[in-house]
């Protein structure tokens, strides 16, 4: 963990604060006609890979026809849950007023549903973020990610948990919100969480009937290569999704943090908590649309409700800021920050990694001399 207090002094911090407030400030006032243009051209984009693979299944008996369709269908599933639908259910376009892009009406194609996401993503992860104990996103309640965590010999099964859990990524989303974890140890009830089981129950029958009854039936004889498709198509979701949100919050030099260090936060202290516990990663223009520009995991975890599209605009006013404070803006490449990860998997399944042996750097770092 890091001492948040050693940074920058107080007045820095402040003043860091207000510059990342008056960026914000700029991005709010300019959003218009453009930002919902944009959205609007993704859904599009979604619904027509959707229609397309759907359609190929019909032709499934033509392995060509039946590939095509699976990756359609895949595309279509990243974008629904990448750039639209994780995008708009953080309020990122709640200023349209626009029904269809409502941040609590949204319900996207993942078996977890939207408002136990909220709870957990938009409220639990972005208030906590990389706070040990109160971010629920370390570890997932699975892994130990993190020296802070207690080791234990179960953790000696991280990497095949890392791997199932990147396999079956969105039954561990919907798994997310119920603390699996605090419930096997005796620290939670099951009836506390009533409404959150009822929803799930719901999404998960609407999901599974979708995926592997309904669309399977209506390619009659195809409909084993239906089901394989559309099994095929959630997988790279899963997969994707994964190693998006992992490259994002947990390479070398990402920090954590403790309660205690982070009591009584300012707004300048919130936003150098979350320069500090992210991570960003390069890439073209198609790979940040796939991400859901979550490639700019810096920017999101500092404007979380602001459209996603931006990112890419105020990444380098955001990365001069951090280097005018001498702040650290981690970034690299999608297969060093995967690498960085996998390490950090491994490591901290073993007994004695909890001692502070800095991981080696597979990042690219800013770091210049604070400000006066």
């Amino acid at each position: 963990m890091t001492g948040l207090q050693d940074r920058l002094t107080p007045q820095q911090v402040e003043e860091f604060g207000r510059e990342m407030d008056e960026l914000r400030a700029r991005i709010v006032a300019d959003l218009g006609a453009d930002d919902v243009e944009y959205i609007q051209n993704v859904i599009k984009t979604q619904r027509g890979l959707e229609v397309t693979g759907r359609a190929l299944m019909y032709a499934g008996f033509f392995p060509p026809a039946w590939l095509a369709g699976v990756g359609a269908l895949s595309l279509a599933k990243i974008l629904d849950n990448m750039e639209i639908g994780h995008n708009v259910m953080h309020g990122q376009y709640d200023w349209t007023r626009d029904p269809a892009l409502s941040s609590q009406r949204f319900e996207w194609d993942n078996v977890a549903p939207a408002e136990n996401w909220r709870h957990s993503h938009n409220y639990i992860h972005h208030t906590y973020t990389n706070i040990v104990d109160k971010d629920r996103d370390v570890g997932y309640g699975i892994l130990r990610i993190d020296p802070a965590q207690k080791w234990h010999p179960y953790y000696l099964g991280n990497p095949v948990y890392a791997t199932l859990l990147a396999i079956f990524f969105q039954w561990g989303v919907m798994l997310h919100d119920l603390e699996v974890d605090r419930l096997v140890k005796g620290e939670r009830k099951w009836s506390e969480f009533r409404e959150e089981r009822r929803r799930i129950g719901r999404k998960m029958g609407t999901q599974i009937g979708k995926d592997y009854v309904l669309f399977p039936l209506l390619t009659g004889p195809l409909a084993p290569l239906t089901f394989a498709g559309n099994a095929a198509a959630n997988l790279t979701r899963n997969l994707w999704a994964f190693g998006i949100i992992f490259c994002g919050h947990f390479p070398a030099d990402v920090e954590s943090f403790s309660e205690e260090e982070t009591e009584n936060e300012t707004r300048g202290q919130w936003y150098l908590r979350q320069i500090l516990g992210s991570a960003n990663i390069t890439g073209g223009k198609l790979f940040h649309v796939l991400s859901g520009n979550l490639s700019h995991q810096i920017e999101h975890h500092l404007f979380p409700d602001i459209p996603a599209r931006r990112y890419p605009q105020i990444a380098g006013e955001v990365r001069a800021i951090c280097a005018k404070y001498g702040l650290p803006y981690h970034t690299g490449p999608l297969h060093k920050q995967l690498w960085s990860v996998a390490r950090k998997i491994v490591k901290f399944a073993l007994p004695g990694s909890g001692d502070s042996t800095p991981e080696p750097a597979t990042v690219e770092r800013d770091r210049t001399p604070a400000a006066a």
